[in-house]
């Protein structure tokens, strides 16, 4: 029976996907963004190990929070690494009525499209819109992302795409303009304030913090940089 490897679970989530949300944060990345909050979730079979029946019978506990309105989110690390569990876990949820999505910065497999038949939602993280400066942030390749975008609209899944915005890194108009490309067909999308919360964690963790001294981006900024996202997209459309 398939196992899944849990890092921790979160009852009250409000910024994970629709309404309040029961977030499951499983083990495992093959990232290693410069600006990740959870680093001790890159190890792969660490955490708590469950079967998807035991993940389930815990977490569809809080029900009476997330209602009919909200539901289970899987996050990380990359939940996609576990595909195979996750679509034993998804699919008692969609027996139970739950609703569910993914936080995911994008992966594609066999596997992973076979649980995309039991998801709701993919929230998928585009960390950044140039292939070099991609590999520069998160020690991957951009393909991942791209090749799973492709594919949330071609089968028509819902999605919205996220991006952390990161002063000096990919808080320039260019670069939002080309990730307006990838928000067209997204349900809804959203840029997010850099945060140095999981800092604690790098240095627990022994792990050389490279953003040492980047503060967050300034609300004007912000601000800015949304108007123009929404500006292009608006106009993309009319294309």
């Amino acid at each position: 029976m398939e196992k899944g490897y849990i890092h921790s679970i979160e009852s009250l989530g409000t910024v994970d996907g629709p309404g309040v949300r029961t977030v499951v944060f499983l083990q495992g990345c093959v990232l290693r963004c410069r600006y990740c909050h959870n680093p001790d979730t890159w190890e792969c079979n660490a955490g708590k190990a469950y079967t998807a029946k035991e993940l389930f019978d815990r977490v569809i506990k809080f029900r009476p929070y997330f209602g009919s309105s909200g539901g289970i989110t899987a996050s990380g690390g990359e939940p996609l690494i576990q595909a195979k569990f996750l679509y034993e876990f998804f699919k008692l949820l969609k027996e139970a009525g739950v609703h569910t999505a993914i936080d995911t910065s994008g992966l594609i497999n066999e596997h992973v499209k076979k649980l995309l038949t039991k998801t709701d939602l993919v929230l998928l993280d585009i960390k950044h819109t140039d292939p070099i400066e991609y590999k520069k942030l998160t020690g991957s390749d951009l393909i991942a992302p791209q090749k799973m975008h492709a594919y949330l609209i071609e089968n028509n899944i819902p999605f919205w795409i996220r991006q952390v915005i990161v002063p000096g890194i990919n808080d320039n108009i260019e670069q939002i303009k080309e990730l307006a490309k990838y928000c067209i067909h997204a349900q809804k999308y959203e840029l997010i304030s850099y945060h140095t919360l999981g800092l604690n964690k790098w240095k627990k963790l022994n792990i050389p913090y490279t953003l040492e001294g980047v503060d967050p981006p300034s609300k004007e900024l912000m601000t800015n940089l949304r108007t123009a996202l929404k500006e292009e997209v608006n106009r993309l459309k009319t294309l």
